[in-house]
């Protein structure tokens, strides 16, 4: 592996009245070269922290951080060949384009003639061509970003670290740079680990999603696998929506799994997970997965709520005491069901995942 953090822990001393904090608790984790991974979770789960410590702005309490087979855990951040990319930008007011990609180059002592020709490869890479003499105040919020990410990239690091680098970017800005970001990173087949709490730019960005909370991992994996085959209830209650449904397992017999829920007896297939006859569980049911027609599906159930969203219509219904949410995808469906709606509800039983029941 390329990058690799090997039971690390990171504990802050007392505050005040404030006893001591955990921040991230024996956390350990393998990046290929050439790798993105995404750091994912909510506010205080240990993602920044851990950032910091690969990039020698904190130090582990205990524990290593080894790059390209060398132990770094002592080395100060200029020390380390990587370069960042902040959530603030930290571009330089005072200087334009051009020197504040060239910063870092100038501090180096290189020539003008390889400086000139670096930045003019690296403005050509972020697409901010002819941009070289403007001032930081004539420039975009998505432009900024793209100048800090110059900075970063110039330095030809051996890891690109970026933390919440598009949160302060409009909506259709941070779906712009995504798309930038992934390009850029793929072309230069850079080991990148980027944090952030959004789960879209999670899924879209990486080719791997660690999802932290409370300063542990809860579970590592590709977007498809953290999505469709979450691990706990926290991964997939945060990444994405999730309805959870109580059940009670019937048989169990290789990867067919009889579970009654709802009042009905269930078949799913293939549950990987081993679960005793009359366990507790917990179905997991993506909304996209639900099924709401007039007649025809295995539960009965009552439209509470219907919402038109353009390119869905988004359903609650009431199956046996228990509030669902449903998607319903097809453009070809124009009318709501009312609320009040006597309705049939079904499930896309291949899609459900199953866990043990709290």
């Amino acid at each position: 592996m390329y990058l690799t953090l090997e039971n690390i822990t990171k504990v802050f001393p007392p505050r005040g009245a404030a006893g001591e904090v955990t921040a991230v608790n024996d956390v350990n984790l393998d990046i290929k070269k050439g790798e993105l991974v995404t750091l994912l979770g909510p506010s205080g789960c240990g993602k920044t922290t851990t950032l910091r410590m690969i990039a020698g702005f904190e130090f582990p309490t205990s524990g290593r951080i080894i790059l390209d087979k060398q132990d770094i855990n002592q080395l100060p951040p200029h020390k380390r060949e990587m370069s960042m990319v902040f959530q603030s930008y930290a571009i330089f007011p005072h200087l334009n384009v051009f020197e504040n990609i060239a910063y870092g180059l100038n501090v180096q002592r290189l020539s003008k003639a390889v400086i000139k020709d670096r930045v003019d490869k690296v403005l050509g890479l972020v697409h901010l061509e002819g941009y070289g003499d403007r001032a930081p105040t004539q420039l975009s919020g998505g432009q900024q970003q793209r100048v800090a990410l110059a900075r970063a990239l110039i330095m030809e690091p051996k890891v690109l670290l970026m933390d919440e680098p598009l949160s302060n970017l409009d909506a259709k800005l941070r779906e712009e740079m995504r798309t930038e970001i992934r390009r850029i990173q793929k072309e230069l087949n850079i080991t990148s680990v980027y944090v952030t709490h959004d789960q879209i730019e999670a899924m879209t960005l990486s080719d791997r999603i660690v999802v932290m909370n409370q300063g542990i991992i809860e579970q590592i994996g590709t977007p498809v696998e953290i999505y469709r085959f979450p691990n706990s209830k926290f991964v997939a209650d945060f990444i994405g929506r999730a309805n959870f449904v109580p059940g009670e397992v019937q048989e169990k017999i290789e990867s067919k799994l009889t579970v009654k829920s709802l009042g009905q007896v269930i078949e799913l297939k293939n549950i990987k997970r081993e679960f005793n006859k009359l366990q507790a569980v917990t179905l997991i049911i993506r909304p996209e997965m639900i099924r709401i027609k007039k007649a025809g599906e295995l539960f009965k159930g009552v439209i509470h709520r219907a919402v038109y969203l353009g390119d869905v219509i988004e359903y609650v219904v009431e199956v046996c005491g228990q509030l669902i949410t449903g998607l319903e995808t097809d453009p070809y469906v124009m009318e709501l069901f009312p609320e009040g709606e006597q309705v049939t509800v079904g499930f896309a039983e291949g899609c459900i995942q199953v866990l043990p029941g709290e």
